[in-house]
């Protein structure tokens, strides 16, 4: 058969690709499908559900509705986690005009998404966001005060960042020409869960923004991923944003991590000095702890995305611990070492063993403890 006659009989592309990222979200696969169908009646859509690899059969629940409906797509990601990265991968699998992004716990209201993809088609925008707080949109789906107080707070730090207005830059429902997308990819920084925010950052030109009323639903089933780590990592996607993504923010964050397990080691040993240690034990102790206070605060915020669980933890603590020994034999052997040679003054060679240090530390930790490159 000539490709002509695979051509001629392959079903039309989607105009419209809606990417959906989620983690342990198998009950709303189906009602996702439904109520998106019911959405768009007379349109050529394909929705993308982005799974990172959940327990409880997320994927599953997708591909059995795909082996029945070609709209229906599903990409399972495997040691790699995150909601922006996941919608970066979805939006770049998509050969639609446009690229419309929701989460997948049912919050977002669907039957907006005629209003977006026309406003795109008229060329009126370049993004168009659902927005919780123009006229006519609603926030109360938020399941609690503690969610209301995290998102207002981002809101507000994210509009001082930001080159236009906008009243919800928090926003995780919103639609692109998948043009727009592609151009804009390569700048994306992929950190934590606020991609629109990434997305408008990154464009080389501000984007003409529309916003149009959003209702935020509750959820129906499972279980809300939000916590304050999130906004940890949206300080880290403005920080990155700021240094022009020239230092890795994992490496920030890493360093950071160092940073506060140095004042734990401090304290440690401070404490044992006042219970009547000796040196040599009570620095022997805060070390051990500092480092574990590391190891277990850089699993869960620095390798978020690749958090050691099970067996698998009880490993990556013992490289971990040898990993750290090494790089303070390196850190005190270089910093004695020009201190020695009269290169260095004694604080500018600590500067430079300890900058040493936290280099090894980082390298070795993303190859053999928790497997990043």
């Amino acid at each position: 058969m000539t490709l002509d006659g695979f051509i001629g009989t392959a079903a039309a592309c989607p105009e419209l690709s809606i990417v959906v990222p989620c983690y342990k979200e198998q009950p709303n696969v189906r009602p996702m499908v439904d109520r998106v169908a019911a959405a768009l009646p007379g349109v050529a859509w394909e929705i993308i559900f982005v799974d990172d690899n959940s327990p409880d059969g997320t994927a599953d629940a997708a591909r059995a509705i795909a082996r029945v409906d070609s709209r229906v797509r599903c990409i399972r990601r495997i040691g790699r986690r995150g909601l922006s990265t996941a919608v970066i991968e979805g939006a770049l699998s998509s050969s639609a005009d446009f690229v419309a992004v929701m989460d997948g716990d049912l919050q977002h209201d669907q039957t907006i998404l005629p209003t977006m993809l026309a406003q795109l088609r008229a060329n009126a925008a370049d993004i168009v966001i659902g927005s919780r707080f123009v006229s006519g949109g609603s926030s109360a789906g938020l399941s609690s005060a503690m969610r209301h107080r995290i998102s207002n707070l981002g809101i507000g730090i994210a509009q001082y960042a930001l080159p236009m207005r906008i009243t919800d830059p928090m926003s995780g429902f919103f639609m692109v020409p998948r043009a727009s997308f592609e151009q804009i990819a390569p700048r994306l920084s992929g950190v934590g869960f606020k991609i629109l925010l990434d997305l408008i950052l990154s464009a080389p030109e501000k984007l003409r923004v529309l916003e149009i009323p959003c209702q935020f639903h509750r959820r129906e089933a499972g279980e809300s991923k939000l916590d304050a780590l999130v906004m940890i990592q949206f300080g880290a996607l403005l920080l990155d944003k700021a240094l022009h993504g020239y230092v890795p923010m994992r490496f920030v964050a890493f360093a950071g991590v160092g940073a506060i397990g140095m004042i734990v080691n401090l304290a440690a040993l401070w404490a044992g000095h006042a219970a009547g240690m000796h040196f040599l034990a009570a620095e022997i102790l805060a070390t051990i702890l500092a480092m574990l206070f590391n190891f277990q605060l850089n699993n869960r915020l620095t390798y978020r995305t690749h958090r050691l669980r099970g067996p698998r933890l009880v490993r990556g603590l013992v490289l971990f611990m040898l990993v750290c020994g090494l790089g303070a034999v390196a850190n005190v052997g270089i910093a004695t070492a020009l201190f020695s040679h009269a290169a260095h003054n004694g604080l500018g060679a600590a500067a430079i063993g300890a900058a040493v240090g936290v280099v090894w530390n980082y390298a070795v930790s993303s190859t053999l403890v928790w497997r990043t490159v």
